[in-house]
């Protein structure tokens, strides 16, 4: 009987934490219409964006968040593995947004967060470029992690972060727009 009741007991706690886990979301102004706006592109190879990061903000973060971590992915950029536009990690646990342009401006993140190389080899956003004629699907995705901040350098890889944070994570949220010219 004690051992189904312990069943029961975390069978019920892990419920409570995927529900909890369930109710996190993450929403954006800038990406609301399901586009991405022209402030939001890049200024280089033949775009004429702003190149202003995105704002994002979350809510219901799961209990026993730490801190959060925020990516901007092009799953379909012609590469091969895609392309990492923004990572902001060490996000404190009581922080719940990123304003635009929050990405070109380091001193506009929360004290203790880090903006780490994307795929451009720098630190910060780089703004969305997709080829001519094509139409690239961009998400933001926020993670809620168990530890105040990721065991790595400042400066890792997208790959490194993606990997360390996963360990980590007690939940995820995303948002996506679709962006093209």
């Amino acid at each position: 009987m004690t051992g189904r009741l312990m069943t029961l007991v975390a069978t019920t706690l892990m419920g409570a934490n995927m529900a909890s886990a369930a109710d996190f979301t993450a929403t954006s102004n800038d990406l609301a219409s399901g586009k991405v706006a022209e402030a939001q592109f890049a200024n280089v190879f033949g775009c004429t964006g702003a190149n202003v990061s995105p704002d994002i903000s979350w809510s219901n973060a799961p209990e026993g968040t730490k801190s959060f971590l925020v990516t901007l992915y092009d799953k379909d950029a012609p590469t091969g593995s895609g392309w990492w536009h923004w990572v902001v990690a060490n996000i404190p646990a009581d922080a719940t947004s990123l304003k635009s342009g929050a990405g070109s401006e380091a001193g506009r993140l929360p004290q203790g967060a880090i903006m780490t190389p994307t795929d451009t080899g720098m630190a910060g956003y780089g703004g969305a470029c997709p080829p001519e004629g094509t139409e690239h699907d961009y998400t933001i995705t926020v993670k809620a992690l168990s530890v105040d901040k990721l065991p790595v350098p400042d400066n890792a890889t997208p790959a490194l972060i993606g990997f360390v944070s996963n360990m980590n994570t007690l939940a995820v949220a995303t948002v996506s727009a679709k962006g093209s010219r």
